[in-house]
Formats: C-alpha cells, sequence, structure tokens
C-alpha cells in the first residue's frame, strides 16, 4: 500500500505569539511544517561561479555567492541590487518605500524578503517588480501595506502578506499570478466584500490559502479547484454553506477553529481527500457526517452534550474502513463515556483525547435571612440595611 500524505494541525508558524491560547493545544497535537513548495536547486551561472560585487550596506557571503543579507541594518531605502543576486533578504528595517530602481540589474531575482519594515501602500511604485520575470518568492509580512501590490511577476509562486492592513482584494493586483501556489493573508483587516467576486478563481496552481485573523463573516468565495489547505481560524464565521466545498474537491486540510459555527450541515465536510479537520472553539452541538479519509478531528471547546457516532459512521465497509486516527473532544459538555460503537467505526483509532468537560452553572438561590426570634436584637449584614 502506498504511503499517505500527513497533514495535521500545526501552529508552530509565525502566528504563535498572537494566538498564546494555542500554546497548550499544541503539546497535544502533531506537528508537521505546512505545505512547501519544492523549488530547483539554483546553480547560478555555470561559467562564473563566484561572482564579485555587493551592496556596500549589505553581506554577501562566499559560501553563498547568489544572496546578499540586508537584514537588521536600520535600512531606510533598498540598495541597488547587484546583477547576479538571486536571494534578497532585507527584512527588519525602516524601508517605508519600494521604487524600480535598485531592481533594474537584478533581474534575475529568485527570492525577496522585505518582512518586518514599514511598507506603505502609496509608497510602492506600480512597476517596482515588474522587470523581475524569475521572482518565485516574495515576503512582505508584518508592513503597514492597505492593499497588495499591483504588476506583481507571473512567475511568482509563494507571496507572504501576513500583520498588514490589507481590507480587500482588488482583482487588478491578483489577476495574472496563475502560477502562485501559496498565499498568505492572515493578521490583515479582510472583510466579505473585501475578497467577493472572481478574485482568486482565476489561480489555477493555488494550493494553499491562509486568512487567518480577519474580519471574515463568511466562507471566502469562488476559491480554485487546486485548494488543498484552507487556514480560516480567528474570523467570526458563523455558517458554512451546504455546498460550498463542491468547488474545492481536492481539499485536505481545513482550519476553522475561533469562530462561530454553532451548526453545520450534516454531509458538508463529504470530502474524499479530506484528511484535517480543525472546529475547535465554536459553538457546536450536533454530530456531523465523518468522511472515511479524515485522519484528525477537533472538536474542543464546543457544546457537544453527547458524541453521536451513529450519526458521524452511519455504516461500516470492512474493506474501506475509516481512517481516524485522532480526536480531540475536551472542553464541551460531555457527561459521560463515548459510546464503544466509535471503536468499531474508526478501527484505526489510536487517540481520543477527552479531557476537563465544561461544567454546568449551578443556579445559585438569594441567602435567606435568619428569622428574629423574640428577644433577639436587630441584625445588620453589611449591606447597609438592619433586619428586624
Amino acid at each position: 500500500m502506498a504511503s499517505r500524505p500527513l497533514i495535521c494541525q500545526d501552529y508552530g508558524n509565525a502566528y504563535e505569539t498572537t494566538y498564546p491560547e494555542y500554546d497548550s493545544e499544541t503539546e497535544l497535537e502533531p506537528r508537521i511544517p505546512p505545505l512547501a513548495v519544492p523549488q530547483p536547486p539554483d546553480y547560478g551561472d555555470p561559467y562564473n561561479p563566484y561572482p564579485q560585487g555587493c551592496a556596500r550596506e549589505c553581506y554577501c557571503p562566499s559560501s553563498f555567492p547568489l544572496a546578499m543579507y540586508c537584514d537588521h541594518r536600520k535600512l531606510k531605502a533598498i540598495p541597488d541590487i547587484p546583477r547576479h543576486i538571486r536571494h534578497l533578504y532585507i527584512q527588519f528595517n525602516e524601508i517605508e518605500a519600494i521604487t524600480a530602481e535598485p531592481f533594474v540589474n537584478a533581474t534575475s531575482l529568485k527570492e525577496i524578503n522585505l518582512s518586518h519594515n514599514s511598507l506603505k501602500s502609496s509608497l510602492v511604485e506600480r512597476n517596482a517588480f515588474t522587470n523581475l520575470k524569475d521572482l518565485l518568492q516574495l515576503y512582505l509580512d508584518h508592513n503597514n501595506l492597505e492593499e497588495v501590490p499591483a504588476s506583481l511577476p507571473k512567475t511568482l509562486q509563494r507571496l507572504s502578506l501576513g500583520f498588514n492592513r490589507i481590507s480587500k482584494l482588488s482583482v487588478d493586483a491578483m489577476q495574472g499570478l496563475a502560477s502562485l501556489t501559496v498565499l498568505d493573508l492572515c493578521n490583515n483587516r479582510l472583510t466579505d466584500g473585501g475578497v467577493r467576486g472572481k478574485t482568486l478563481s482565476g489561480m489555477k496552481a493555488l494550493m494553499q490559502v491562509n486568512m487567518c485573523n480577519n474580519k471574515l463573516k463568511s466562507m471566502p468565495s469562488d476559491l480554485p479547484a487546486s485548494v488543498l489547505q484552507l487556514s480560516l481560524e480567528n474570523n467570526s464565521i458563523a455558517s458554512i454553506p451546504d455546498s460550498y466545498f463542491k468547488k474545492t474537491p481536492n481539499l485536505l486540510s481545513l482550519r476553522v477553529s475561533h469562530n462561530k459555527l454553532k451548526a453545520v450541515p450534516y454531509t458538508v465536510f463529504n470530502l474524499s481527500r479530506l484528511m484535517e479537520l480543525n472546529l475547535g472553539h465554536n459553538q457546536l452541538s450536533k454530530a456531523f457526517f465523518i468522511p472515511r479519509a479524515l485522519e484528525h478531528l477537533y472538536l474542543n471547546h464546543n457544546e457537544f452534550l453527547d458524541l453521536n457516532v451513529t450519526l458521524m459512521c452511519p455504516s461500516l465497509d470492512q474493506s474501506k474502513p475509516n481512517l481516524l486516527t485522532y480526536i480531540r473532544i475536551d472542553n464541551n459538555r460531555l457527561s459521560g463515556p463515548i459510546d464503544y460503537f466509535a471503536y468499531r467505526c474508526f478501527p484505526r483509532i489510536r487517540i481520543i483525547f477527552y479531557g476537563e468537560q465544561k461544567l454546568e452553572k449551578k443556579k445559585t438561590l438569594p441567602p435567606t435571612k435568619k428569622p428574629r426570634l423574640m428577644g433577639d436584637a436587630p441584625s445588620n449584614d453589611g449591606d447597609g440595611a438592619v433586619y428586624e
């Protein structure tokens, strides 16, 4: 049997400091790196393997001659980049503007890291990246951008825009990015209107979409069929349409924790390849159908009074058993043990993390006053009233 890829909940990334409440959870959940885009080796120019030249503000190590390191140098502008440079690391500076001038000779750049600067959309020239025909990765996270830069190279495969002030994805900026595989928009100000329409549907290679910690109230529309991982944690999503995933049948991982879901359609997650489903920290109370391929299920911090395994698994097929191996159901309102049928329905189950459950709040009656007997002195309970 061919080995299956594994995708499971992973918060060991740049957003860990933003969501400290996840720290206690990650100890209970398997960790793997997020989806990565394999890159071909970069051998540079075979006739000039060790080119000379480096911006005086930066460092170009002889062990990695195609890279230029300009990070952590309090730079306020991008220096001129030599022709041979393929990888530019200029993060953690004080740069506000991007112009085309520094890139005039560096048309072979494949990676630019401009994260952790002070970039402003009004100071980013429209044609700043136009001539970078080989650019594969662009990191612009942790800046002050209010919109996605326009005229990005069509070769771009990874675009990181997390921790900015972006509220809308314009068709003008996103069109032409047919090679993009990873789009990171976490920690912005995206609203439903800001991602509405055909903005993303044209990206036929898009595999990973991250929109965690925004202002979404509904699921983003018109995602391309190529999407494999969708992260929507920390929004205000209240519902998922019954037919929502028909346009993304190849989905492997869905993360919608920390939202406002109270119920989901019974068969909404019936996807043939779905392996990880995180619905923790919502308000769910009713069971739904578990697809056969699912391996990791997170239902912690919801409102389940019982876990109806019969609804989750309405039929058994010994030739094609369910592949679920991990369920997390702590911090619900369960009062009894899990139905033993769960082990028949999910024969590969290894961990059912039951944990602590929420306690029902007991109604408290107002304190009764002791009746005063004849001859007793009046009492004062400290609330300013004297009881006779």
